[in-house]
């Protein structure tokens, strides 16, 4: 265990200005600097973290309010002709394709 001489009368330096100071009077700063009484200041509220909650960013399984049809038309060509119509109608997951 380590053991520091006690004087009433010890003077310290402060680690922001250089003044001298009684030992016993300077305070710690919360950054670990040593300062006088009149340098020391408290850590600003904006420094101190706060434990917020996480804000919902998506809804759990989301579903759409009613089923509509999605119809696309999409042209195939062949051998036979340039253009073959071809109507893709659906929903969510599912495709039914006809062609004429």
């Amino acid at each position: 265990m380590a053991k520091y001489a006690v004087g009433k009368n010890a003077l310290g330096i402060s680690d922001r200005s250089g003044v001298a100071y009684r030992l016993n009077d300077m305070k710690r700063e919360w950054t670990g600097a040593l300062v006088g009484p009149d340098e020391w200041e408290e850590k600003q509220p904006q420094l101190r973290v706060r434990r917020t909650l996480a804000e919902a960013q998506a809804l759990k399984n989301p579903r759409p309010d009613k089923p509509e049809a999605l119809t696309v038309p999409l042209g195939i060509p062949t051998v036979e002709t340039d253009y073959v119509p071809v109507i893709g109608v659906g929903q969510t997951g599912q495709l039914t394709v006809t062609t004429t």
